[in-house]
Parts: C-alpha cells; sequence; structure tokens
C-alpha cells in the first residue's frame, strides 16, 4: 500500500523540492534537470512537459523514453534501503533518482554522478 501512494505522488510536486535541495547545497536547477534527463531519456522540453502535465512518479517513468544502460551502476543506501536490492523496478528507478539528486547535493562532481 505504501508503494502506491508514492507511485501516484505527481512529479511536479517532487520536482521542486529536489531543486530547493539541490540549491540549499549550492548546485543548480540546470545540474538537476542534467542528472534526471540522463537517468530518464527526457530531453529539457521533454521534462518540463511532464511537469505541466502533472503526472505521477508512475506515469513520469513509464513514458520515459529509456532509462540509461549505466543506471545500474547507481548503488548505495536511500531512505534507509540499498537501491541495488530494491525489487519492485518502478520503485528502483524513484530510489535511483532519489540516489542521483542526493550524490548531487552533496557535492559530487557531475561526471561521477553520472557514472561518467
Amino acid at each position: 500500500m505504501k508503494n502506491e501512494k508514492i507511485f501516484a505522488m505527481d512529479f511536479s510536486l517532487i520536482y521542486p523540492l529536489y531543486i530547493q535541495k539541490v540549491e540549499r547545497k549550492g548546485r543548480i536547477k540546470s545540474e538537476l534537470d542534467i542528472v534526471i534527463c540522463w537517468l530518464t531519456g527526457y530531453d529539457e522540453a521533454g521534462l518540463a512537459a511532464q511537469i505541466e502535465k502533472n503526472v505521477s512518479l508512475e506515469a513520469f517513468f513509464a513514458e520515459a523514453p529509456q532509462i540509461h544502460p549505466n543506471a545500474p551502476m547507481i548503488k548505495g543506501v536511500i531512505c534507509g534501503v540499498r537501491v541495488e536490492n530494491i525489487e519492485d523496478p518502478l520503485m528502483q528507478k524513484i530510489r535511483w533518482m532519489d540516489k542521483l539528486v542526493d550524490e548531487l547535493a552533496k557535492g559530487k562532481a557531475i561526471e561521477k554522478v553520472l557514472r561518467a
């Protein structure tokens, strides 16, 4: 039941929180957009359209052009859970995004965040 609530959350409500998080740590919105677009395959216009449409997290990832092939390289703990051990594919994608935002906010070089 808890996952369904998360899946139904509007991406347009979460996105400003991501912006606040990275800006509090001295990063900028364009870096956040780069990270989200890298993970999902959206371009800037596609990302803006998803925000404007108020899509759920489930729809945001379902409509994503392509999850980056290096996304499985995202490892670590988010919300007390290892992202590489999450069994639900949608929840794993959501937590990958959370992990990337955390890494960006912690000052990690963008090249490392993007697993380049």
